[in-house]
Parts: C-alpha cells; sequence; structure tokens
C-alpha cells in the first residue's frame, strides 16, 4: 500500500491513540514514544491491512499490543503535575483556593479509583469512557467477544463507582 494513502487514513487517529497511550503510561514522553511505535508497526504492517477492516480498532490494538509487550507494561502510574495544569489555563491564581482544593481532590480520588482497578477494567474503562469506542471497537482490540466486553465493563464500572462513593478508613489519632 502507498505510504501517502496511510498517512492520510491513519493521521486521524493519532490525538485519539496519544490520549490513550498518556492515560495507559502516564507519561507524555512514554505516550510520545508508544504512539511514534505504533505508527512504525502499522505503517510497516499496513500491506496486511485488509479493505473493509475497522482502521482504528487495527490501529489501537497495535497500540495495546506494543503497550503490553514494553518495559512499562501495566504497572504503569498516572500521574499530575503542576506543569499540565498550566498548560491547559488551570493556575491556582485563576481559581479560588475552595475550587482549587475540591478539584484536586475529585481528581486524586477519581484517579486513585481508576489506578487501583485491576488491568484488564482500567483498560476498558479507558477504552469506553475515555476513547469512547463501540463495543465492536472494544472486542476487535482486547480479542475477546462482544459479551465479554459488556460483562467486563459492567464489573470495572461496578469497581469503580465503589471505589469512588466507599469511606477509605481514616487512622485515628493518638
Amino acid at each position: 500500500m502507498d505510504p501517502a494513502f496511510f498517512e492520510q487514513m491513519a493521521m486521524p487517529l493519532f490525538d485519539q491513540l496519544y490520549n490513550f497511550a498518556h492515560w495507559l503510561t502516564g507519561d507524555r514522553s512514554d505516550a510520545e514514544d508508544l504512539v511514534q511505535e505504533t505508527f512504525a508497526k502499522a505503517l510497516k504492517g499496513f500491506r496486511s491491512f485488509e479493505d473493509g477492516t475497522n482502521l482504528r480498532a487495527w490501529m489501537y490494538r497495535i497500540l495495546r499490543n506494543s503497550y503490553l509487550t514494553s518495559k512499562s507494561g501495566l504497572a504503569a502510574q498516572r500521574t499530575s503535575s503542576l506543569e499540565e495544569d498550566e498548560e491547559q489555563g488551570l493556575t491556582a491564581s485563576s481559581m479560588s483556593p475552595e475550587a482549587l482544593l475540591l478539584r484536586q481532590e475529585s481528581y486524586a480520588t477519581a484517579a486513585d479509583a481508576l489506578e487501583a482497578l485491576p488491568a484488564a477494567y482500567r483498560e476498558i474503562i479507558l477504552l469506553c469512557e475515555v476513547e469512547e469506542l463501540s463495543y465492536r471497537e472494544m472486542a476487535q482490540i482486547l480479542s475477546v467477544p462482544i459479551g465479554t466486553v459488556m460483562s467486563r465493563l459492567a464489573r470495572a464500572r461496578k469497581l469503580l463507582r465503589q471505589a469512588i462513593t466507599e469511606p477509605v478508613p481514616r487512622e485515628v489519632e493518638r
């Protein structure tokens, strides 16, 4: 296949793939490397891509498989830095102290709950809720039946809801 045709078809997926890679790795540099590796592998294997196949699901599968075989694997941790917040225009000076505290606590609670999920559940939540993939696309990416996607997603949502809503036991001060 023509590399220009590949570029025309695959480049619109770049931002989506980068976002998913960043969620998986928790690091911008690692995410960039993962997406670069994904595009290199996809371009190399594009001759085997069959017309009518879902390119988006194919690219996500390459990214996921590359991630799973990487040195960081599913043990990557998601963190947020002050630099990321500043780049998004969300600085402490632009928000009230109360709003900043609530935002940080909400983000930390959600991020901690997501990180606490087993890898398979965290992955399905990210593919569905963040990347907004269809059940069929998720099934193709994960190499599982659609029914497995649906049940895994239901369990993941339940675990995430429990992790966010159940109070964390606090240590009693002496």
